[in-house]
C-alpha cells in the first residue's frame, strides 16, 4: 500500500512516520498533477501547500480542532487528507467535487471559501463561538499573502490581535495570488525572504543549536527576541500576534517542530510559512498562467492535448480592444483586482503599462480609486468579475454613483460560469446595478457589440457598466478603430413576428433567435429584441412593441429576483396592464457546478428551454381567448 493510500484520513496520515512525510509529499504531487491533467483545476496554489496540508493535519486534532481555508484554491491536498481522494474524477463536475470549499462537502471543511480573505474573519468568529460555549479545539486560519492586499484580511487581524483568544493564523507566503502579488504588504513580506542579516543570523544559530544545544536553546530565545527588527513580525507584533518565522513551508521537520510549538500556547499567533506556488509541477513553477488549467492538458508543458479552434473568448476579445481603445484616446486607464489574465488587461499592460493599474485582492479600494481617478479627469475602465465586484458595492454606491461620476464596470464571468460553480457565477449584477440610481447598465449579444458598448460607455458622462459572459464569442470582431459605439439607451428588434415578443438580454439574443427559429417551425412566430440597453430601456421600441403584441418574454442569464424582467413587469404594468410580463431568468436557488451549457440547460435559458417558455405563453394565451 502507498504512503498516500494510507494517508486517506488524518488518521491514516497520523500512523506514518515523520521521516516518510517527504515522500508522502511527493506522491500527493504526482496524484495531483494527473488528476487535473484530466479534470482541469486550481493546480498551482495546492502544490505549494502539499507538505503544509500534511503538518496542519499530522498536529492539530481535526476535524475536532478547525482548519479554515483562504479560497478553495489551496484546499486540493487538504481534500486528499480527508477522505476524498478517491473522487478526485469527477472534480469539478456536476454532482462531483467541488473546486471549492465546501461545508456541506466534508465536515473537515469549516468554512465554505471562493472567495480570497474570509479565513481570519471566519476563524476570529469560530474561536469566540468557542469560546462562548466553553470548548478547548484550536482553530487555525490559513491565508495566501495575495489576499492581505485585502482590507478584509486587516479586519480579522485587527479583532483577532485585539483579543485573548486562541487562534493561530497560517500566513502562505509564495509572493503570489493569482498574478504576482503587488503593493506595500508584498514588498514587506518579500523583504524578510532576502534580507541577508536576517538569513545569515538564522544559518549561525542553526549552527549553534546543532553542535551546542544547552546553548542553542537560549540562542533560539534571543532570535526571538531581536528577529522583529529584522522580519515583518513587528508587524504583527504590533497588531496583537505573537510572530513565528518566516520558516521553509517544504520542509516537513521544521513545520512540525513549529506547529507543534505553537499548538500548545494561548492567544493569537501568527506563523510565517515561505512556499512555491505550482511547487513540482513539470510545465513549470510558480507561473501565473499555471494557476488554473483546464480539463485534458499535457503536465509536461500545460498545453491543451486538443489545440482550440474558432474564436476567442470574450476576455481574450475585451483585452486586446481595450488596449486599441487606450491607443486611440489617452485619457482611458484600466483597473484589476489581482486579475490581470482573468480579465484580459493583462493583455491590455502589455500595450500600456503604465495605464493598466492592478490594485490586489481590492474590489473595494479599485472602485474608490476609479472614483479618485475620475475627478481628476481619467477615464477609468474597471474589470472585475461580476461576482467579485459585489464586494465594492457600496463602494459603487457612495464613491461613483452618488457623485454621478465616469467610471465604467466591464463585468468578466457575468452570468452562470460552468465548472467554478456557485461561489463564482455571476448572476445578481443586473439585480444590484439596476438598483443603483444614475447607472447605465447594459449586456451585448456578441463580442463586437460588446466592444461597442465599451466606447459608448467612456463617452458617456455617468456610470456605466457592461457585462459579458465566460464564453467563447460567437463572433470576430473587427479592429477596435472600425467599430461604432451603439446609440444610447436603443434596443434592436433583430426579428419580427406577431406572437410573443422575446426580450431578450446579452448571450441570451442568440439563444432566443435559435428558440425563434425552432417556433418558426410550428407556425408560431416570434419577435426578438436584442435589449443592449437594460438602464435606461428603450421607451419608444418598448411603446411600439405593446402595440403589436399581448405577451412579452424577458429572457436573462442573471436571477430572475429583482432582475430586468421585475424591472420591466413595473415599466409595462404602467404603459399598458393588459400586456403580460413574464421574466425568465436563472430560478431563486443556488445554481452548482456543471458544464456551462447544462447549466443554462436546467435553468431553461437555453433556446431548447426559452422555445418551451414561448410554446407555454402562447397556449395560455390560446385558452385565454
Amino acid at each position: 500500500m502507498s504512503l498516500l493510500d494510507r494517508a486517506q484520513t488524518p488518521a491514516g496520515l497520523r500512523q506514518i512516520p515523520r521521516e516518510q512525510l517527504p515522500q508522502l509529499a511527493q506522491e500527493m504531487r504526482e496524484f495531483l498533477i494527473q488528476s487535473c491533467a484530466t479534470t482541469g483545476g486550481h493546480i498551482g496554489a495546492g502544490l505549494g501547500v502539499v507538505e503544509l496540508a500534511i503538518a496542519l493535519h499530522y498536529v492539530f486534532d481535526t476535524p475536532v480542532d478547525r482548519l479554515v481555508w483562504d479560497v478553495g484554491h489551496q484546499g486540493y491536498p487538504h481534500k486528499i487528507l480527508t477522505g476524498r481522494k478517491d473522487r478526485f474524477d469527477t472534480l469539478r463536475q456536476e454532482g462531483g467535487l467541488s473546486g471549492f470549499l465546501k461545508r456541506s462537502e466534508s465536515e473537515y471543511d469549516t468554512f465554505g471559501a471562493g472567495h480570497a480573505a474570509t479565513s481570519i474573519s471566519a476563524a476570529v468568529g469560530m474561536a469566540f463561538g468557542r469560546d462562548l460555549q466553553g470548548g478547548t479545539h484550536k482553530v487555525v486560519a490559513i491565508i495566501g499573502d495575495g489576499s492581505l492586499g485585502s482590507g478584509l484580511a486587516y479586519e480579522g487581524l485587527n479583532n483577532a490581535g485585539a483579543s485573548d483568544s486562541d487562534i493561530v493564523v497560517i500566513l502562505n507566503d509564495n509572493e503570489m495570488s493569482i498574478a504576482p502579488n503587488v503593493g506595500a504588504m508584498h514588498k514587506y513580506l518579500t523583504q524578510v525572504q532576502r534580507n541577508p542579516i536576517y538569513n545569515r543570523l538564522r544559518s549561525k544559530i542553526g549552527e549553534i543549536a546543532d553542535q551546542q544545544p544547552m546553548i542553542g536553546a537560549l540562542v533560539r530565545k534571543w532570535e526571538e527576541s531581536v528577529k522583529s527588527f529584522l522580519t515583518p513580525g513587528v508587524l504583527f507584533e504590533e497588531l496583537g500576534f505573537r510572530y513565528f518565522g518566516p520558516i521553509d513551508g517544504h520542509d516537513t521537520t521544521e513545520l512540525l517542530d513549529t506547529l507543534r510549538e505553537v499548538r500548545e500556547m494561548k492567544g493569537p499567533r501568527l506563523v510565517h510559512v515561505i512556499t512555491q506556488k505550482g511547487k513540482g509541477f513539470p510545465a513549470g513553477e510558480h507561473v501565473e498562467k499555471w494557476h488554473a488549467l483546464p480539463p485534458g492538458h499535457d503536465p509536461s508543458t500545460g498545453k491543451q492535448l486538443k489545440t482550440a479552434t474558432g474564436n476567442a473568448n470574450y476576455t481574450a476579445v475585451f483585452g486586446k480592444g481595450l488596449a486599441e481603445i487606450m491607443t486611440a484616446q489617452k485619457d482611458v486607464v484600466a483597473i484589476t483586482a489581482a486579475m490581470p489574465s482573468g480579465t484580459g488587461t493583462g493583455t491590455t499592460a502589455k500595450v500600456h503599462p503604465k495605464r493598466v493599474f492592478d490594485v490586489g485582492i481590492a474590489e473595494g479600494h479599485g472602485v474608490t480609486f476609479a472614483a479618485g481617478l475620475a475627478t481628476a479627469g481619467v477615464r477609468p475602465v474597471v474589470a472585475i468579475y461580476s461576482t467579485f465586484l459585489q464586494r465594492g458595492y457600496d463602494n459603487i454606491i457612495h464613491d461613483v454613483a452618488i457623485q454621478h461620476l465616469p467610471v465604467v464596470f466591464a463585468m468578466d464571468r457575468a452570468g452562470l460560469v460552468g465548472e467554478d460553480g456557485e461561489t463564482h457565477a455571476g448572476l445578481y449584477d443586473i439585480a444590484y446595478m439596476l438598483a443603483v440610481p444614475g447607472m447605465t447598465v447594459t449586456a451585448p449579444k456578441d463580442a463586437t457589440e460588446m466592444l461597442a458598448l465599451l466606447k459608448t460607455g467612456l463617452a458617456h458622462n455617468g456610470p456605466f457598466t457592461v457585462r459579458y459572459p465566460r464564453d467563447t464569442a460567437p463572433d470576430t470582431p473587427p479592429a477596435a478603430s472600425e467599430i461604432a459605439p451603439v446609440p444610447y439607451g436603443t434596443w434592436d428588434v433583430i426579428r419580427k413576428g406577431q406572437d410573443v415578443a422575446i426580450l431578450a438580454v446579452g448571450t441570451m439574443v442568440n439563444q432566443s433567435l435559435k428558440a425563434a427559429e425552432s417556433l418558426a417551425s410550428e407556425g408560431l412566430n416570434v419577435t426578438v429584441v436584442n435589449c443592449r440597453f437594460l438602464k435606461p430601456y428603450d421607451a419608444l421600441t418598448l411603446a411600439a412593441l405593446l402595440t403589436d403584441h399581448k405577451h412579452l418574454l424577458v429572457v436573462e442569464e442573471g436571477t430572475v429576483v429583482n432582475g430586468f424582467g421585475s424591472y420591466m413587469a413595473g415599466v409595462v404594468d404602467t404603459m399598458d396592464p393588459t400586456v403580460r410580463v413574464v421574466p425568465h431568468g436563472v430560478p431563486d436557488r443556488i445554481i452548482y457546478a456543471a458544464s456551462r451549457a447544462r447549466q443554462l440547460a436546467l435553468c431553461g435559458i437555453d433556446a431548447a428551454g426559452i422555445a418551451d417558455k414561448v410554446r407555454a405563453l402562447h397556449e395560455s394565451e390560446a385558452v385565454a381567448g
